[in-house]
This record gives C-alpha cells, structure tokens and sequence, in this order.
C-alpha cells in the first residue's frame, strides 16, 4: 500500500500540487524521531541509513530541502551526514542557528542560558532527581533528559513546575518533548523558522514532517501558509509517546523508517 496519501483534502491539495510544481515545493524535516531514531542518550543519535540517500535524490528535485531542529545546527549536519545532501538548509536552535554551503551563522546565547547551566545542577539535587536523569549542554541551550530514570514519566512530572520556575527566572523559554524539558531561547521556534524558509523562498508549496510537541509549531505555521495560499502538508512520524502531532497530521507513518520509504515514493512521483 502506498504511504503518499493524505488523510485531509488540505493535505491533498498539497501532494497534487508538490507533484505538479516540485521547483516550486520546500519540504523541511525534524531530525531526531523523524529523519533519526529516538535512542536513550541523544549523542549516539544518527539518521536512519536511508534517510541521507533519499533526502540527495529529493534535493535534486525540489526547491528546497531543510532541516529544523533543536539541535545545534552543527550536530545535525555531523550525527545526520546531512552535508552530503545538496544545498541543504540546516536550522538548528529552532531557527537560531542556520548551516549552508558548510557555512555556519550562530548567534550569541543570551545570559539566561549562562545562568541556566550553573543552576541546573543543584536544582536537580534539591528536587530529588533520580539516578538517570541527565543534563544536555547545547551551549545556546539546556535539556534535562529522563528516558533513562526507571520512571521518566513520573520525573518529567517532577521536574515541569522547577524548571518552568527557573525558566522564568532566566527569561527562557520551556520546550517538553519526549522524556525530555529544554530550556532555550525565547522568541524562535520551528513554525517561525519554516514560515521565514517558505517566505523567502517564495514557494507554493511546502511539506514538514516532525514527531514531537516542538513540531507543532510547525504545524501552526503550515495551516496559517494555507490561509496565504501555499499548499501544505503535515506529515507524522508516528510513535505512541506522543500523539498530538498524528491528530493534526495529513498523514502518519510508522516512525523514521516511515518517513523514509514516504520520501522514496515522493522522489519517485516527482521524477527528475
């Protein structure tokens, strides 16, 4: 059976004209749960095998290829071996940072993350965080991570109200995601980040997939492209840790290897 469908006539819509106008479509991607596995401490994340091959043959044949990540955009690239895709646009930093031509643009941190860093530490021993919680030091960012607690539900409930206060107090802003709080920035994120892509680019159509609650974001910025005429699909790499996205999608597959075999099935009906 075949994974490009659409769930949604919006959706529709989308693919007819992707299919029809592929120099005129941006298709932009999540990188870990969508183009790479979850696996339980993200510095061992790298793309699924097929994800560089299919991402090279799409490039060829849209306007754009992106991806959007709260990764620094420089991890991206080296865990993805997203420097073999062909003029590919890497947003790290939920925009902040931004990768072409192996060309990096990072602004600085503003203090709040400095504050952040020597704070965290000690919070998580006044709060009592178990064995297995870890923090990740994203230099622009901070994430506190309890896939390997031996209950990451019951810590990330723990941890949302301390971390909700000490974002506040350094002025960030808080990111949830699967087994995981990050403290970033405010004032980026994907939707706004896919919205400046599309825009500048001009294009007529635009395809993002993504897994986790900062791709809804995304999403939002998809359907207010709708209202301004630009064709959108939603994608889902699916998963059962989080189902909000597969709500909104137009269409779900089952995880990276989904995404994967739906970008080989586009590539093929775009042509070249």
């Amino acid at each position: 059976m075949s994974l490009l469908q659409s769930t949604t006539q919006s959706g529709k819509v989308a693919l007819d004209r992707i299919r029809d106008m592929p120099d005129r479509a941006v298709c932009a991607f999540d990188f870990d749960g969508t183009l790479a596995p979850i696996v339980p401490d993200p510095r061992d994340s790298r793309a699924h095998p097929g994800a560089v091959p299919a991402l090279r043959a799409l490039a060829g044949r849209v306007r754009a290829v992106a991806v959007i990540t709260g990764r620094p955009a420089q991890t991206a690239v080296d865990y993805g071996g997203l420097d073999a895709v062909p003029g590919i646009t890497v947003l790290g930093h939920y925009g902040r940072e931004r990768w072409e031509d192996g060309k990096l643009t990072v602004p600085e941190p503003p203090p709040g993350v400095a504050m952040v860093r020597e704070a965290l530490p000690g919070l998580l021993d006044e709060v009592g965080a178990p064995e297995g919680t870890w923090i990740e030091d994203k230099k622009h960012a901070l994430a506190v991570h309890t896939r390997r607690t031996a209950d990451p539900e019951a810590v990330l409930e723990l941890l949302r109200a301390p971390l909700a206060d000490l974002a506040k107090r350094a002025e960030l802003a808080v990111e949830p995601g699967r087994m995981v709080i990050e403290l970033r920035p405010p004032g980026v994120d994907k939707g706004a980040a896919l919205t400046d892509l599309v825009t500048r680019l001009g294009a007529e159509a635009v395809l993002y997939a993504g897994d986790d609650l900062g791709d809804l974001a995304a999403y939002d910025a998809v359907e207010r492209l709708r209202e301004q005429g630009v064709a959108g699909f939603k994608l889902c790499s699916g998963s059962a840790e989080v189902t909000e996205l597969a709500r909104r999608a137009d269409a779900v597959v089952p995880g990276p290897e989904g995404v994967v075999a739906f970008l080989e099935e586009l590539v093929a009906a775009v042509g070249g």
